[in-house]
């Protein structure tokens, strides 16, 4: 595994405490940072707090990333405690209902544009103003293979994480004068609790459209997000890095 010198930087991951969140938290620890974790799973929180307690320094706070009033209480409370943050990782998201377009639910549609692209934005409209202040930053949005290629029966998944793609390029292009990276990555599905929102014959479509033949693992995710948010990712931004496992089509 390749190491990074994440020593004196603080990071925020969202939906850090499980799936893919979490294994990024783990790989940031790894590498000397100070990582606060933001999630809305309150247990979640406390059992990854005493689980990588040992690991080096973590806070966490309860945050719903859809109130932007809940996104600022948590963002102040992290620089209170750890300074000022330097590294974000967006990875908190929810699959929705498996519906076609004609039949998908109004509510269930709002909910997750609510929690995938809204959240995001939340996110790094609160904390990107911190890094453009202190001149230096990383930042990394968890999209989908879905976004790029429209997933049937997940209109709403795939119409978020395609916007978070989008707004991703965007805030690249406007802090690109700065020392500020801003980088998203398209993952094939991985096998974490997101899972448990999805029909099986959805799982069994997605394992289908990949050529590796299996899904993501979440350290594999960690292993390309540790060099997007690190010191030597000095020139890269607004771009989009596949983890599709051969699936992606541009």
């Amino acid at each position: 595994m390749n190491t990074y010198d994440f020593k004196n930087q603080v990071a925020v991951v969202t939906g850090g405490a499980q799936g893919i969140g979490l294994a990024v938290v783990e790989r940031l620890l790894a590498g000397g940072a100070a990582v606060a974790i933001w999630d809305r799973d309150a247990q979640a929180l406390t059992d990854a707090s005493q689980r990588l307690g040992a690991l080096g320094t973590v806070v966490t706070c309860e945050v719903d990333i859809v109130n932007l009033a809940s996104v600022q209480q948590a963002y102040q409370q992290t620089v209170q405690a750890l300074g000022n943050v330097t590294i974000l990782v967006n990875s908190a998201g929810i699959a929705g209902t498996n519906a076609p377009v004609v039949e998908y639910p109004q509510d269930e549609w709002s909910r997750v544009v609510d929690i995938n692209l809204n959240g995001t934005f939340h996110v790094n409209q609160v904390v990107v103003k911190g890094m453009i202040a202190g001149g230096y930053g990383r930042v990394v949005n968890v999209a989908s293979i879905a976004g790029k290629e429209g997933n049937p029966n997940a209109s709403a998944y795939s119409a978020s994480k395609a916007a978070v793609i989008a707004l991703t390029k965007s805030l690249g292009k406007e802090t690109a004068g700065y020392d500020i990276a801003v980088n998203a990555i398209t993952p094939a599905a991985a096998k974490t609790r997101i899972f448990e929102q999805m029909a099986q014959q959805h799982i069994d479509y997605m394992l289908s459209k990949i050529p590796r033949g299996r899904f993501v693992q979440v350290r594999e995710i960690a292993s390309m997000v540790a060099w997007l948010v690190s010191a030597e990712n000095s020139f890269t931004t607004g771009a989009v890095f596949d983890l599709s496992g051969g699936r992606a089509t541009y």
